[in-house]
């Protein structure tokens, strides 16, 4: 995967690189400077987003037993940061989040259900959000390439999403749990009791149908509300389109960045992703690039001081205690990865699992497997 995300950049690096050079770097540059006010506006747009994004996470946790709406919302920055500027594959970040999550108090399973659930009801709005785009153009436009290639990725998104819900419910408890049984046994159980708790916590997430509704309506209201950043950007530049023009390229301007999960930042799919929307409403290509170039300073606007509150977070969490139960769990997890030949440490092998039995498994740092399955117990 890392080898493949190096490629991706490479290739994402490439593409724009090649898009700027064949627009004119000076013509572009000329776009950026003539957004003025437009660009501050885009990055206040963007802190604003996030932290709505923040309540659309906070809503799905039953009243009286999550997080503070505080919590969610600086966590929400972090998940941002990470899944925006770091080579994760736009997933990382929300994988760190659960686990901080669970050193301010909220039990581990209950995060991890978190998250699935707010990734879901985000992928749900934000595949709406597209169909919603997508119909648009078709009334601007007619059928076209363009038409013709967004609907052949709605319909294989469709499934795909379909699949990720249900892995979250029963049958892929069963599928999982079939799974990891093959390589446990005896007390090895304690660890795998986790992925119970982490069901458990999932269907009393989704079984609270006004929360998870609510989520979705704030979700699909903050996907709507990021419209703001084109319409305002490229008015600030000169161009007057409508705010329903700018719904149609932020739309599916997003949907090319989810497919492009792989590339960090979506570099260069981005960026040809929106030259050829722009074209469709008369917008030439070095404006097009402009407005990658004030998306891309939201980037780092959002991104770089989240990842500083990341860094200052992991060490506040560092020096908090472990949380109970987590010996348990690294005892099984060890025996579990003992049993696939992945030795934990340069110690003896025990007949029966394959660790000293006259001390404890050598410590794992919180963000392996053992500290992951952990914040679920």
């Amino acid at each position: 995967m890392k080898r493949l995300t190096t490629l991706a950049s490479i290739v994402g690096l490439g593409t724009a690189l090649a898009l700027f050079l064949s627009s004119g770097v000076s013509d572009v540059t000329a776009a950026v400077v003539s957004a003025g006010w437009g660009t501050l506006a885009v990055v206040l747009a963007r802190f604003a987003a996030v932290a709505w994004a923040g309540l659309g996470w906070h809503a799905v946790f039953p009243r009286g037993a999550g997080p503070t709406l505080r919590d969610c919302i600086s966590l929400r920055f972090v998940r941002e940061g990470i899944n925006t500027l770091l080579p994760v594959a736009q997933v990382g970040g929300d994988l760190i989040g659960a686990r901080l999550l669970t050193r301010r108090g909220t039990p581990g399973g209950m995060a991890g259900a978190s998250m699935f659930v707010d990734l879901m009801t985000q992928a749900v709005t934000q595949l709406v959000f597209t169909v919603v785009g997508l119909l648009l153009l078709m009334q601007i436009t007619g059928d076209g390439p363009l038409v013709r290639t967004v609907s052949g990725g709605v319909l294989i998104a469709i499934p795909a999403l379909a699949a990720f819900y249900v892995i979250q419910r029963r049958s892929g408890h069963r599928l999982i749990e079939a799974a990891l049984s093959r390589f446990a046994a005896g007390r090895e159980w304690r660890a795998l009791g986790a992925i119970d708790v982490l069901y458990e916590n999932l269907r009393r997430l989704y079984g609270n149908r006004a929360r998870v509704g609510a989520a979705l309506l704030i979700h699909l209201a903050g996907w709507v509300a990021g419209t703001v950043e084109v319409w305002v950007a490229l008015n600030a530049m000169g161009y007057s389109i409508s705010f329903l023009d700018a719904l149609v390229i932020e739309s599916l301007a997003q949907a090319v960045r989810g497919a492009a999960f792989v590339v960090p930042g979506a570099i260069g799919a981005q960026e040809g992703g929106l030259i050829a929307l722009g074209a469709l409403f008369g917008i030439p290509a070095e404006a097009a690039l402009a407005l990658s170039l004030v998306k891309r300073v939201a980037d780092l606007a959002v991104g770089l001081p989240s990842l500083a509150l990341w860094n200052l977070m992991e060490r506040k969490a560092s020096a908090s205690p472990e949380p109970d139960g987590a010996e348990a769990v690294r005892e099984g997890l060890g025996a579990i990865r003992a049993r696939l030949g992945r030795r934990l440490g340069p110690a003896p092998r025990a007949p029966a699992y394959g660790f000293p039995a006259s001390r404890p498994s050598a410590p794992l740092s919180s963000d392996n497997e053992a500290g992951a399955l952990q914040k679920c117990a």
